[in-house]
């Protein structure tokens, strides 16, 4: 079964194409954008952790 990390992350709304393509050349994938506890956006990502994350 796979495992998986997450992250979260602030978006400012002018940037946001940006901002989650810069993570998704990283690997993560986005799960779902809410409105934060302050009013701007929060994004959830999370992807695979490897073999050599899991040692």
């Amino acid at each position: 079964m796979p495992r998986w990390e997450y992250l979260t992350t602030p978006l400012m709304i002018h940037n946001t194409a940006a901002i989650l393509n810069n993570w998704g050349s990283e690997g993560w994938e986005l799960v779902q954008i809410v409105t934060g506890p302050e009013g701007g956006l929060v994004a959830y990502l999370k992807r695979p952790v490897t073999d050599e994350e899991q040692a």
